[in-house]
């Protein structure tokens, strides 16, 4: 059960990086120093970014469980 959260964290983790790095930022920040800053925002926010932030709270909070259950598994397990 441990070896299974564990590998679910991992794939989690990298999920949730990779979904940070596609948002778009929102200036101000370290994207504009590379250059993310050029393209103008011209309206709200798109039905894609929506969407990407959304998978974003749910990975996370996936994310968040699986260390939760790893932390009790591990203190119930010693």
């Amino acid at each position: 059960m441990v070896l299974g959260f564990s590998i679910a964290l991992i794939v989690f983790s990298l999920l949730l990086m990779l979904l940070v790095l596609m948002h778009k930022g929102k200036g101000g920040g370290l994207s504009d120093m590379f250059g993310g800053g050029m393209q103008s925002s011209v309206g709200g926010s798109s039905v894609a970014e929506r969407n990407l932030d959304r998978i974003t709270v749910v990975i996370g909070l996936l994310w968040f469980a699986c260390i939760v259950v790893l932390g009790i598994t591990m203190k119930m397990s010693n």
